[in-house]
């Protein structure tokens, strides 16, 4: 039985709260590790190095900031496959889907390479008579990030490549249920070339969250998880005067006009529907076929794209996805197939509840699932499910479909598949909706440009990474020099005139 601490000033710390979590191997069912869940005083003492390492990190020039993330890059790529085999032990996904978790944070770290560029101000000569004004963004100080158990590589690197790079030092705290990768990322970075101190990764439950948003040195946090949590994230920390990002659920839509190419879109769907077991914020369950020739011809082509599908355990090369995260996750996806076909009223067409795989009899795996007449209002299509279950709702027209997404309470991404680059653009100008994709499923943003949902999906004004994520690391100063020359008396400088 392995236990897993935390990592605080460049070494692997002992928890000494006497509390931890089990961390499930999803493919067996079996503990496979305790973590330690931190006490205030412990996040303290990670907080505490931070702010140690923060006037020598934040004094080092851009380049040589760089060459640490430069580094830090080539021994992502040197341990890709340890790192997607640790992340596929915790989480469950496919050994691909690790890989991609690990590449997409990977491209951030790429991004933050360039941060001497990015972090760049501006500069204005003669802005009045002899003056030059000039702005500079300055890093904050200590930050701090809570990420999700989905993406245990990505997500954190989203947050403290950008915010390292800009200057920053940082406090991690990544979820209890796969927390392996993170600190073996904090590892790397100090192999890296890193100063200890600048990243820490503190494991731990509410306790570390709270202490976290109520921590006096804590300039800025950032946050991914459900919109309830992130809602309270982001009330508590800015009711703290700290700098808050917080992104929540989703349910995102995908909707297909006549016109589209329905191999290409039921091929799409399929990846984006139940890929990573459907555990993903940008994956698309709710499906919307225009006109009921189109729903006809997508149901009977996505239920035989759906009985292919492998569902194996997560070295399995040949699955398309594995287990859901704890057996606690298993039963509130089925609970929700369960209120689907029962309460709802939706017709369940294939159902995913009950799938046993032989030899992992024990293993949290859940079945494809696949709805169809499936309604707004809808408990099931109103609340993310977060599992392999494809809902479909039909429309008759494409005002109605592209009403769906814009009124629902998520707002995080959706998709339109079409052939009709008239349609696709007004829809993408018009749509109440963060993240758009056209003919493409899961719309995330590449590293530099920037990701973030709208309403319920999105609590803060700054999306994460690209030129957003360094404006939400860093403050903007501006400066208003002169320099006159002999006798001041006769060049005084007169507000507002600016004689």
């Amino acid at each position: 039985m392995r236990d897993i601490h935390h990592f605080i000033n460049g070494k692997m710390v002992a928890g000494d709260s006497g509390r931890t979590s089990d961390v499930f191997n999803p493919n067996t069912g079996e503990v496979q590790a305790k973590v330690a869940l931190a006490t205030e005083n412990e996040l303290g003492t990670a907080v505490a190095a931070a702010e140690a390492a923060f006037p020598a990190w934040s004094a080092t020039n851009p380049q040589r900031r760089a060459r640490v993330m430069f580094e830090f890059k080539r021994l992502l790529e040197a341990h890709m496959d340890e790192l997607a085999e640790l992340l596929s032990s915790e989480h469950g996904k496919v050994i691909a889907d690790s890989r991609g978790d690990v590449q997409r944070g990977l491209e951030v770290v790429e991004y933050a390479c360039g941060m001497p560029q990015v972090q760049k101000g501006e500069y204005t000569e003669g802005a009045g008579p002899g003056i030059d004004v000039y702005s500079m963004r300055q890093p904050l100080g200590v930050c701090a990030g809570i990420t999700p158990f989905n993406f245990p590589a990505m997500i954190p690197m989203w947050m403290f490549a950008i915010a390292i790079s800009a200057g920053n030092t940082f406090v991690l705290k990544p979820s209890e249920k796969d927390p392996s990768v993170p600190m073996r990322l904090a590892e790397l970075f100090l192999e890296a070339g890193a100063p200890a101190g600048v990243l820490n990764v503190v494991n731990g439950d509410k306790v570390a969250v709270d202490a976290i948003l109520d921590h006096p040195s804590i300039k800025a946090v950032s946050f991914v998880g459900s919109s309830d949590i992130a809602q309270y994230i982001y009330s508590r920390g800015t009711a703290n005067g700290k700098r808050v990002q917080a992104m929540g659920g989703a349910k995102n839509h995908g909707i297909i006009l006549p016109d589209a190419n329905m191999d290409q879109a039921v091929k799409d769907i399929v990846g984006a529907a139940y890929g990573s077991a459907g555990e993903r914020c940008m994956a698309l369950p709710v499906v919307v076929p225009v006109g009921k020739d189109t729903a006809d011809e997508f149901i009977e082509r996505i239920t035989a794209e759906v009985d292919k599908l492998k569902v194996g355990i997560s070295t399995d090369p040949e699955a398309h996805y594995g287990p859901v995260v704890t057996a606690a996750h298993k039963a509130t996806v089925e609970n929700y197939i369960r209120i689907g076909a029962e309460e709802d009223g939706a017709d369940l067409l294939i159902d995913g509840r009950g799938f046993e795989l032989q030899g992992y009899e024990n293993g949290f795996f859940v079945g494809p699932t696949l709805f169809d007449n499936v309604k707004p209002g809808m408990k099931t299509y109103e609340e993310e499910i977060f599992g392999p279950v494809l809902q479909v709702v039909r429309a008759d027209s494409l005002e109605e479909a592209a009403a769906l997404p814009s009124n629902h309470q998520y707002g995080n991404g959706v998709a339109i598949f079409t052939r009709n680059g008239r349609a696709a653009r007004d829809f993408a100008a018009s749509v109440n909706v963060g993240m758009v994709g056209v003919n493409v499923p899961i719309p995330v943003p590449v590293s530099y440009h920037t990701f973030g949902g709208w309403k319920r999906s999105a609590f803060g004004d700054t999306n994460q990474y690209g030129t957003e994520g360094t404006r939400f690391w860093t403050k903007i100063k501006t400066v208003t020099q002169r320099w006159p020359e002999g006798d001041v008396g006769d060049q005084a400088f007169i507000i507002p005139t600016m004689q």
